[in-house]
């Protein structure tokens, strides 16, 4: 039958203790074991989840699920069959509601809940009686259909001992007020990663990061271990990135144990609600890689619920120049009305080896290193983004005695003369780009060194805000003119990247 919009509700599956094989009391015996097998075929068109209603008696203290499905051929640029699994428990599916338990999306076939040995993903605890849900995702449907088999084990005895979370703490031993280097966008075995977290710790700090921000897809479950790898010189951020079926977005600062739902799309109107609870927790609300080509990964909410935007995810690819064209655009439109602009923040997304944690990296002026201190950085725009920590830059524009760094306001008398100044390191032969509302307005290359000032004069009458680009050479080893028309590529890659100054008229 059909459910709430998107969702198919399956026949429930029973459990019925006479079923288990019981001693002259009727009670199963621990340890025993009963499955029960579910078979279905989806159409292509089928709802966005599957629900499989699992009826648990009292008794039981393991639930196990393992799941399959075909994938046949299909011609070469239609989507074949890919579906994801997850569970919610007897306090049920509803949006938003309190009965998650678990998400692996497609990057696990079986999981297992129970109160100490819980599969990396699902939360561990009881297996408490009611009515449990496991939910299928099929995000791609082939045009043959997609047969599935779902597979159910409960086990019965006595529930564990009760599982005893080990959050990061919300600080760690900062410089104070300083520039801190982080990655907001990480991955690990909690859902399609392949590193440990104790990896990804290690990755960061070889990668000389402040800070990180822990963002499995749809799943709270790696905040509670975090605390092992955090330290006096690492900060661990509780995060979480909801994939939706229009795009994907980071929850950046959630409370330990905090879950952020991922079902709905952007005709539903829920993203508002879910970005209204991340910010209740005091945390950021950040569209991803918005120009992925992936299936699903486009971002179709707008940006009027944004705190910030990555503009720049992994390896620099054609998807960040157009996420940085649009960042850039937006900027012209929120100075033209007066109204806050968006910041712009980078992250590596790595998820395994060879992906490297850290390139490229977010670098936040913060009051310390603190949950707090290091977001409302990011939410203020008091940030550059970086290849790698080998990177540095130092933007500022001078003018009428005054100073503004990043994201900060520059107000001067609008035939002033403003000097914008770039002080940047670790780019051997590369290009320094000053760009405002009306574009690029200047370029100068660096030397071999990668290290040097570039300063370039201006007035608020002719740029309401001015941002800088460091850009590897392109592959001819040329630094590229900004202007060509054609099958050429503009640019080399991104090196680093600033938020504005903003330059306002006196008066």
């Amino acid at each position: 039958m059909i459910g709430a919009a998107g969702v198919l509700t399956l026949a429930p599956v029973g459990f019925a203790v006479a079923d288990t094989g019981s001693g002259a009391t009727g009670t199963p015996a621990d340890g025993s074991e009963v499955t029960r097998v579910v078979t279905g075929h989806l159409a292509t068109g089928a709802a966005d989840f599957v629900h499989v209603p699992v009826q648990v008696p009292r008794g039981v203290n393991q639930i196990a699920v393992s799941y399959t499905y075909d994938k046949p051929t299909v011609p070469s640029g239609t989507p074949g069959n890919s579906c994801d699994i997850g569970v919610f428990d007897e306090r049920g599916t509803a949006l938003g509601g309190k009965g998650f338990r678990g998400w692996s999306g497609g990057a696990r076939t079986s999981f297992v809940i129970n109160s100490d040995d819980t599969t990396p993903g699902y939360l561990p605890g009881p297996v408490n009686h009611g009515t449990w849900h496991v939910v299928l995702g099929p995000y791609q449907v082939a045009p043959q259909g997609m047969d599935y088999s779902v597979t159910v084990t409960l086990r019965y005895g006595k529930a564990g001992p009760p599982f005893k979370p080990n959050y990061a703490s919300e600080r760690a031993k900062g410089r104070g007020r300083a520039w801190y280097r982080g990655d907001c966008h990480l991955h690990t075995v909690h859902s399609d990663g392949k590193r440990l977290p104790s990896e990804v710790a290690a990755g960061a700090r070889d990668a000389g990061l402040d800070f990180i921000v822990s963002t499995d897809h749809n799943t709270s479950s790696a905040h509670a271990v975090w605390g092992e790898y955090a330290g006096s010189d690492l900060l661990i951020v509780n995060g979480e990135e909801i994939t939706t079926r229009n795009g994907h977005w980071l929850a950046l600062g959630l409370d330990a144990g905090s879950w952020i739902d991922w079902r709905y799309r952007a005709r539903d109107d829920a993203f508002p609600r879910f970005a209204r609870q991340v910010r209740r927790e005091g945390g950021l609300v950040v569209p991803a890689h918005p120009y992925c080509p992936y299936v699903a990964s486009q971002w179709k909410f707008g940006y009027e619920d944004a705190d910030a935007v990555e503009v720049w995810n992994g390896p620099w690819t054609y998807d960040d120049e157009s996420a940085v064209d649009t960042w850039d655009g937006m900027l012209g439109a929120a100075m033209r009305r007066g109204e806050r602009w968006l910041p712009a923040m980078a992250n590596s997304d790595a998820h395994s080896v060879p992906q490297v944690i850290g390139l490229p990296q977010t670098v936040v002026y913060a009051e310390d290193l603190t949950r707090k201190a290091v977001l409302d950085g990011i939410r203020d725009g008091r940030t550059y983004v970086a290849e790698s920590s080998s990177i540095s830059v130092e933007f500022t524009a001078t003018g009428a005695g005054r100073q503004a760094g990043i994201a900060e306001t520059l107000t001067v008398s609008e035939d002033a003369p403003v000097d914008v100044r770039l002080v940047v390191s670790g780019v051997p032969g590369g290009t320094v780009r000053f760009i405002t509302d009306e574009g690029q307005m200047h370029q100068e290359s660096l030397d071999a060194t990668g290290s040097g000032t570039v300063v370039w004069r201006t007035t608020a009458s002719l740029a309401a805000y001015v941002r800088a680009e460091v850009r590897h050479p392109k592959a001819d080893g040329t630094p590229g003119k900004g202007n060509t028309m054609g099958a050429d590529l503009q640019w080399g890659a991104m090196a680093a990247l600033t938020n504005p100054i903003v330059l306002k008229i006196k008066g």
